[in-house]
């Protein structure tokens, strides 16, 4: 076996027991990621300064450039399949392991209903779990029932690291060591940055093979991912635990100094433990020959001096006393642990408002949503863009199910210039983790187009407005619009008309009406296509019923439209849907027959002619003044009236006709063959004088109310003035009468003690007279 590189202390390697061969298959690149790609840069490094104190340990294992995290879209698209998540398995000879098969399952009842469940609704939760419970309940022995539950399930749902373990408990029971690690490397291929899985892992190979090197390198293959996650320590721990074990006294040394880099939990309790194994050993022991070199003295992990190095017994160059090496490692150290303590401070209250860290379906909190949204905002600011990288793969474990953070990892990644690792995350978001929501593939959509990935972003819009969310309409005027700024006017068309031929086919279709109006729409204002725009029309109203909606979008398409309007169709149109009843209650409100007829107004008020207002005024009138709900009191208020009046004004703009408001309305006058100066309530000028007079009523009566209001609070005020100055008089005479008051009581008191001198000195003379 090679030198293992991965192991900071810098221990050569020796040959792997038979035993381990087909983890070594497995993990050929120790220090790959999971996805294939090497892993972060993590400032493992120097845990002194060279100009005196330890040298850096070897930190191979941490490179010093970033690659992509997670793998290729090709990559994780190959992680859909039921039967296996992660890159296809191989055996010990380093073949292709062949799928599984499930043919000679056989379902109880339970579980054949179970599984229809799920697979009506694959994000079922609950009924996966069951699916799960029942299938080891009737399967103990059976591994192609458990292996076919758990794929399924894992597929759905890959970031429940406990049942990756459970997975992989079951085939270390039923089939064999191999079977065990591809288990676990599907997991880390699932969730890369999970302490937990890591630590199931590393626990694994400890229980299974002897070889320390083995297992120190799948120690640091986690490391690489997670040794700075603040919930780190567990894993630190059993690192630590491990090298206890095998008294591998600079090893666990070298942990200690690796974890004093960084702001992880019980920070403090590894800084003690360092000193106190620095305390309890000889220095030799705990220096690794590199540090030993710089130190000068010789280390448990050579026997002789390296070249160069000072002999003890050269009197010119013999080593520091070993008190003073020792003050200096653990100074050293000190700062380390200072400056990661001081770190610590700035994010502990982020870290601790975490507290669901792991993946679940059920939603998170606001607050805590809030939290990650800020912990994001902090970790941006720092310069080292893994420090940003990590947390953003902690957050999308806890946050998986929340687009909004996807999008923002995409969108800071291609910040930062990383398009590769924004296309990573993308990939990841749009295949397994929020595949089925419609906003993530928008994104994705408009990611690919403004990055040059035409045919990717032309296969999202179509993906999912044909198999993901069938006529989504959003998706089909953006995919229209993208294929337009592109130039190909007859692609954009194509989408409008592929769509709406596919609603044609359905029975009833909601979508039909709006999506010919958003083509006919589009036709005229970017296709410039008048004649087609007017055939959709008019294929809309011909063809289906009409609703608000429609009709709405017809006049105004028709009022944009730069030909001579076609008032006559409208007319019809109106007409129709005004005086349509339905008798099975699915017939549009009066409200909404009422707004259709004052746009229509509006309308022949800027293109029609007198014959056609005429008309239109007349049916209005007719239908809807009469039908206005009546107050219990034929006397109105004057602010009734006024506040009534100004509502069915400002209904239309202000610009809809005024016989609507007529008590009289019931008996519509005819229209005036004279002209409109002959004295007619009804002329064109009525309108605005109605609104004038009206607004000048109102604000007179404002007035008074606030000329009211005014008197009021001046009152008020004198009240209060008056009081303040009779209080302030009163005090101010009270503290003029305070020095009478205080000279009489002492001259009060000096004649009580003379009187009861008196007393004291001659009884009788001290008696009253009359006379006083």
């Amino acid at each position: 076996m090679e030198q293992d590189q991965s192991v900071a202390a810098g221990v050569d390697s020796g040959s792997a027991e038979p035993g381990a061969m087909a983890f070594d298959l497995t993990t050929a690149n120790p220090d790959a990621n999971a996805y294939g790609h090497n892993p972060p840069a993590v400032t493992a490094g120097s845990a002194v300064d060279h100009d005196g104190g330890a040298q850096a340990p070897d930190v191979s294992a941490y490179p010093a450039e970033h690659a992509a995290l997670n793998g290729t879209a090709g990559e994780m698209a190959n992680y859909q399949g039921a039967a296996e998540n992660g890159g296809a398995a191989i055996n010990e000879m380093g073949e292709p392991v062949p799928e599984p098969s499930y043919e000679e399952a056989v379902l109880s009842a339970e579980e054949a209903r179970l599984w229809s469940v799920v697979t009506a609704n694959s994000l079922d939760f609950n009924s996966w779990i069951a699916l799960i419970e029942e299938t080891e309940k009737n399967a103990e022995s059976n591994i192609l029932k458990i292996r076919k539950v758990y794929d399924a399930f894992l597929a759905e749902f890959p970031l429940c690291f406990g049942y990756w373990k459970k997975y992989a408990d079951h085939e270390g029971r039923l089939d064999g060591v191999s079977k065990v690690i591809e288990v676990y490397e599907r997991a880390i291929l699932a969730v890369t940055y999970s302490v937990e899985i890591w630590y199931n892992y590393c626990q694994f190979a400890i229980s299974t093979y002897e070889d320390p090197d083995i297992i120190r390198r799948l120690f640091e293959r986690g490391l690489a991912y997670v040794g700075t996650d603040y919930r780190s320590n567990v894993l630190w721990d059993e690192y630590i635990k491990y090298e206890e074990s095998l008294q591998a006294w600079s090893h666990l040394a070298v942990i200690y100094t690796r974890i004093l880099e960084h702001p992880i939990q019980q920070l403090d309790r590894y800084f003690n433990c360092l000193k106190e194994l620095a305390s309890t050993r000889a220095l030799s022991d705990i220096l690794t020959v590199e540090e030993a070199s710089v130190y000068g003295v010789a280390s448990e992990n050579s026997n002789q001096a390296l070249d160069g190095e000072a002999h003890p017994d050269d009197p010119d160059k013999s080593s520091k006393p070993e008190a003073e090496n020792l003050a200096k490692y653990i100074s050293m150290r000190e700062e380390m642990y200072k400056k990661a303590k001081e770190y610590e401070s700035k994010i502990i209250g982020f870290e601790l408002a975490i507290r669901r860290p792991y993946f679940h379906v059920k939603p998170l909190d606001n607050p805590e949503l809030e939290n990650w949204h800020n912990y994001l905002d902090f970790i941006e600011k720092e310069e080292d863009i893994n420090k940003v990288i990590k947390l953003y793969e902690r957050c999308v474990i806890a946050c998986a199910n929340y687009s909004e953070f996807w999008i923002r990892y995409v969108q800071c990644m291609e910040d930062k210039g990383s398009l590769e690792l924004a296309n990573n995350a993308l990939a990841r978001a749009t295949h397994v983790f929020v595949k089925k929501q419609p906003e993530i593939h928008l994104f994705s959509a408009r990611f690919k187009e403004l990055n040059g990935d035409v045919s990717g972003a032309r296969a999202e819009y179509q993906h999912l407005y044909s198999v993901l969310c069938p006529g989504f309409l959003e998706a089909i005027v953006k995919h229209s619009n993208m294929e337009h700024r592109l130039g190909d006017k007859e692609s954009a068309c194509s989408v409008y008309e592929k769509a709406i031929a596919a609603e044609r086919e359905k029975e009833q279709s909601q979508l039909l009406p709006t999506l010919l109006i958003q083509y006919s729409r589009f036709l005229f204002l970017a296709i410039r296509d008048l004649e087609k725009a007017r055939e959709t029309l008019t294929e809309l109203h011909e063809q289906l019923n009409i609703t608000k909606p429609v009709l709405e979008a017809v006049i105004h398409l028709e009022s944009i439209l730069p030909c001579e309007k076609r008032i006559d169709l409208l007319d019809s149109l109106v007409e129709k849907f005004v005086t349509h009843e339905s008798s099975h209650g699915e017939g549009s409100s009066l409200v909404d027959k009422e707004e259709i007829s004052s746009i229509f107004l509006e309308f022949l008020d800027l293109f029609g002619d007198a014959k056609s207002i005429k008309k239109s005024l007349t049916r209005h009138t007719t239908l809807f003044s009469c039908k206005r709900s009546i107050l219990p009191s034929k006397k109105r208020k004057a602010d009734d009236a006024i506040v009534s009046d100004r509502d069915k004004l400002a209904k239309t703009g202000g610009t809809r006709p005024v016989t609507g408001t007529d008590p009289n309305a019931s008996n519509p006058p005819v229209w005036p063959a004279t002209s409109e100066a002959s004295g007619q309530p009804w002329g064109a000028a009525y309108a605005p004088q109605v609104t004038l007079h009206i607004l000048h009523t109102e604000l007179m009566i404002t007035a008074i109310k606030c000329l009211s209001l005014l008197h009021k609070l001046l009152m008020v005020h004198t009240l209060q003035h008056t009081l303040l100055r009779a209080t302030r008089n009163k005090a101010t005479h009270n503290l003029q009468l305070w020095p009478q008051h205080q000279c009489l009581q002492r001259h009060r008191h000096r004649q009580q003690l003379t009187l009861n001198n008196q007393q004291q000195l001659n009884p009788t003379m001290a008696q009253p007279t009359t006379d006083l």
